[in-house]
């Protein structure tokens, strides 16, 4: 069993060449349905409301085989507005709620399964909910292996220190670590990417890996690093590219054998081939994405 804790949201698009779109989103929830339709068993540990927004979100997770073992709660489900520029690339504004009250009584039943766990975004940035996330965490790393994206959103989290201070948190606990270029220059503005991630990978990670949209990305391992140009494709858009790029890193690794705790010394040992085959898959997911509207990850026919 996969487990992917965080945020749910609706995304309602807005750009000046066409009316408002909505799509179910949340970086996280389109974590969950891209590792799904990649034909993986998952559960998504999130929050939505009992109302039209939540319905759909509700309905998205169930049309493509995620469980969920949380009901929807009394509080209204969150929204995202993305506003598009002239090439399709995504700013956000939030309208959203993050706790799981919960989660905390039934946290040890949907553990027992997990073999790797993925979190980021809003929800480990968010409180009173971050902290509960948090705690998972910790709970879950004896046994599986953890995956994180900070996946920063300034608009909502404005406080730099703040964001950083949560982000290392859940970084020293994760073995794998994707993140964008925009995320870690803001989070450190002050150094180059490539020297922040090899400054995390000291602090726990196995792997950290950064997205940098058309440029493709670049990853490290102990053994050395890699990098995979982008895909040649006509973007439609770039929402939930990144999550589509996790999903698909998530294939990899698990197809490559790496699950359960058991496997987080040979994961610490990987080549630097190995970490280059793994983010070709990815970007190849992440450009299936992009050439459609919304957060749509790839099926696993789609990717070959």
């Amino acid at each position: 069993m996969l487990t992917v804790i965080g945020e749910a949201l609706v995304d309602v698009v807005r750009s000046d060449t066409r009316p408002p779109r909505v799509h179910v989103g949340g970086s996280p929830m389109n974590v969950a349905v891209g590792l799904a339709r990649l034909g993986h068993s998952v559960q998504f540990v999130g929050r939505y409301g009992k109302d039209q927004y939540g319905d759909l979100v509700h309905s998205h997770l169930r049309r493509n085989s995620v469980l969920v073992p949380l009901d929807p709660d009394a509080l209204p489900t969150s929204t995202a507005t993305a506003s598009l520029d002239p090439t399709g690339a995504a700013r956000y504004s939030f309208d959203l709620l993050w706790e799981l009250p919960e989660l905390d009584q039934v946290r040890p039943r949907l553990l027992d399964e997990t073999v790797w766990l993925h979190t980021g975004s809003i929800a480990t940035m968010l409180e009173p909910g971050a902290h509960t996330v948090f705690r998972t965490v910790q709970r879950a790393h004896p046994r599986a292996l953890v995956s994180y994206d900070p996946n920063c959103r300034p608009t909502l989290i404005t406080d730099r220190d703040f964001a950083r201070r949560q982000a290392e948190k859940f970084m020293v606990l994760a073995d794998v670590v994707k993140a964008s270029n925009e995320d870690l220059e803001w989070l450190y503005p002050d150094r180059s990417v490539e020297e922040t991630a090899r400054d995390w990978l000291k602090q726990g990670p196995a792997a950290v890996v950064v997205t940098r949209g058309a440029k493709g990305s670049w990853g490290v391992v102990r053994a050395g690093s890699a990098t995979v140009a982008a895909p040649a494709v006509s973007v439609v858009d770039s929402v939930g590219a990144g999550d589509a790029y996790m999903s698909g890193l998530l294939d990899a690794l698990l197809a490559a054998g790496f699950s359960g705790s058991a496997r987080r010394e040979r994961l610490r040992d990987m080549a630097d081939s190995t970490l280059e085959d793994l983010m070709a898959h990815a970007a190849r997911s992440a450009a299936v994405t992009v050439s459609r509207a919304g957060a749509n990850p790839p099926h696993r026919d789609e990717l070959g």
